[in-house]
Order: C-alpha cells, then structure tokens, then sequence
C-alpha cells in the first residue's frame, strides 16, 4: 500500500483521480459539517462546485426536502438555509433531507476527485473509522487536502499526518511518497494539541475573528463518530461496506 498526499486540491486535474481510492479531508470545517449531518440522519449530501449550479440544483430536487448549505468565506451565503457550522446541521434540521452543499474550499475538493473508484471525507472527527476502512480496502491511497483558497493549510495537512500515523499502525509495509513524509513530520510537530493548533492555524483565526470558536473546539473532537461519508459517483451517503472497491490483499 503506497500512501500519497496533496497539500492542495489545485496541484492535480480531475483525471488525475481515475481509478483511485482518495480520502478528502478539510478540517475547518466541510467535513465535520458533511459527517454531522449524515450521521443526524440526512439522506444525501450533494456537494457543488459553484454556488449559482447550488441554487439551480436545490430548486428543482425533491419537493420540498432540499436544504441549501455552506458558506463563503466563513460567511453562511444570502439565500441558503444554513451555513458550514456542524452545529446548524443538527438532527432536527437534517433528518430525512436532502443537502446540496457548497463551500469555499471541501465542497470543490470533493468534485474535483469525483472520478475516484471510492472516494471518503474524513476529519479528526472520524479519523480512526476511515483508517480502519482504508486498511481493509488495502488500496494504495491519495489523502487530498481542501486547503485554504488552494493553498496550504496547516490543520488539513496535520490530519493528513495524523491518518498515516494510524494506517501504520493498522498496515505493515506501508510505502509513503515525499508528501506522505511532510505530513507526518508536519503531525508529528503540530498535532500534540490540536484545538490549540487549529487556533493558530490561518483559517482557524479568521473563524475566531468572525465568531466560530465553537467550531473550533467541534473540529477539534478525535475519534467521537464512525461515519465515513462515501461518494457514489454523485452524491455523499454515510458508508455502506458493500459499494467499495477493494484492491488485491496482500502484506502491504
């Protein structure tokens, strides 16, 4: 099992994805808000890479049961019924919905690696969970970040490093690319406390500037759901085992 990282969804094309099981991590705050909802009972969460093709696509999808989510730049979006704060997506709000879902950010992420054969969203919400998953697919593994605005971003690439160090744990004989390596040397500087790195990261301050320490703390949860959200080609669904592609097993 070979274990590859992009710092940033901008470094690779759509093809680039074929074929290949790719985890999407963007830890402030896509991700947590995606496995929140789908674990609060949401049917589907349909992520967008525009906000115009979001509001075109929520207009016309079934009847009534369609919530419009997400943000720009930390701001929840005029029209759109909630933001990208895990707390609006509260059981209450979901339950039985429909969420078609732009974000700055995880959202165009997700699309970008649509082409993947089993495409995941993890966080450190639900970082064990997919590496137990990963390593019974002993698949080789591209760990894309959302990044900040494509750019860097510290917490995408400490829970990057994080989710190797557990596959090492899981898998013997595990093959890292360069990436691979700065993740983990990344993890293994930043990832001692990390509600305390996400407030020095550059997104996390700009969300305490604009209100969201909760988030803060909420992003910042490790190992509190097993709820892998899986992409069937179209839309996010919580994981079902029985629609993944797994590769041929071996020792690693």
């Amino acid at each position: 099992m070979k274990l590859n990282v992009l710092f940033s969804p901008v470094n690779a094309d759509e093809l680039y994805f074929t074929n290949k099981t790719t985890v999407v991590i963007d830890v402030l705050r896509a991700s947590a808000s995606i496995i929140t909802a789908l674990a609060n009972g949401a049917k589907e969460v349909i992520p967008m890479a525009t906000v115009d093709f979001a509001v075109k696509l929520s207009g016309g999808l079934f009847g009534g049961q369609t919530i419009l989510g997400g943000e720009r730049n930390t701001k929840m979006i005029e029209g759109f019924a909630v933001g990208n704060s895990p707390y609006e997506y509260s059981k209450n709000v979901v339950e039985n919905k429909y969420i078609v879902f732009y974000t700055t950010n995880g959202s165009k992420a997700i699309v970008k690696a649509k082409y993947s054969e089993n495409l995941f969203v993890s966080s450190f919400n639900n970082l064990r969970a997919v590496a137990d998953q990963l390593a019974k697919l002993n698949n080789d593994v591209e760990i894309l970040c959302a990044g900040n605005n494509n750019r860097f971003s510290l917490e995408d690439s400490v829970c990057s490093g994080m989710l190797i160090e557990e596959m090492r744990k899981k898998v013997t004989g595990i093959e890292l690319s360069d990436s691979s390596l700065a993740a983990l040397a990344i993890y293994e500087r930043f990832g001692l406390n990390i509600l305390e790195m996400l407030k020095h990261s550059e997104h996390g301050k700009k969300l305490l500037q604009n209100g969201f320490e909760r988030d803060l703390e909420y992003c910042s949860r490790y190992n509190v759901t097993s709820t892998i959200p899986y992409f069937d080609g179209k839309t996010l669904k919580v994981l079902d085992p029985y629609h993944v592609q797994s590769g041929v097993s071996n020792d690693g």
